[in-house]
């Protein structure tokens, strides 16, 4: 089977009412109908480049030229998990995770996006946990890192109510202007102090190695 050869893709995430996983070619083309769909309101991005404001289909072949890029650099040095986020059964977005030197650092560094009809609805906070739980209690993580540009009021929210304290700015050239964008840190301790959904994960153990990862010590611990 090609998860003999290939851990990742017998990794699941499960909140209350989302499961996160390492999207298939089926579940990747699912997805990237939701990007289709679209993303943010015209004139609003909030990503570092302008690939959510492009036509449709350019969007959706955006989310698949991604994700294999992800998959053929991956390396225990340097590795960027993308989960597909399915909330009963259907997709809503992606969540991602990327870890650079993570054996030495322990740090990892989220982003995501969730399709325009389903936000406000708190699912982007819930997959945030989600992966924050995947770093810190599968993967042992030190730290956990994210950005977000000023003019993004959604995503700065949920970092703050997750209990991220602010770690400075960082200022992007973005189609000609400057734009600012909040950094984020939560430490290991700072996360064990929150209030949290109950989480599980399933198939980690298979996939550490590709992480560059050990088995965590337990939460709390």
């Amino acid at each position: 089977m090609l998860s003999d050869h290939w851990p990742l893709l017998g990794l699941r995430v499960r909140t209350p009412r989302l499961e996160l996983r390492p999207p298939t070619e089926n579940d990747l083309a699912m997805v990237a109908d939701v990007a289709a769909r679209g993303i943010h309101e015209p004139g609003r991005n909030p990503f570092l480049s302008s690939w959510a404001d492009r036509p449709p289909a350019e969007r959706a072949q955006e989310i698949l030229r991604r994700h294999w890029r992800h998959l053929g650099a991956w390396s225990p040095s340097d590795w960027a998990l993308g989960l597909a986020v399915f909330e009963s059964g259907r997709p809503v977005g992606m969540q991602h995770m990327h870890g650079k030197e993570f054996a030495v650092l322990g740090e990892v560094l989220t982003g995501s996006w969730l399709g325009r009809e389903f936000q406000g609805r708190g699912i982007g906070t819930e997959m945030r946990s989600a992966v924050l739980h995947l770093a810190f209690a599968g993967l042992g993580a030190a730290y956990a890192l994210s950005e977000t540009f000023a003019d993004n009021p959604a995503a700065l929210a949920i970092s703050r109510k997750l209990g991220y304290r602010t770690d400075g700015i960082t200022r992007y050239a973005v189609d000609g202007h400057a734009r600012p964008s909040q950094r984020f840190r939560m430490s290991r301790a700072q996360w064990e102090a929150t209030d949290r959904p109950q989480i599980t994960i399933a198939g980690l153990d298979p996939c550490l190695a590709m992480f560059g990862a050990e088995r965590p010590r337990p939460v709390g611990g």
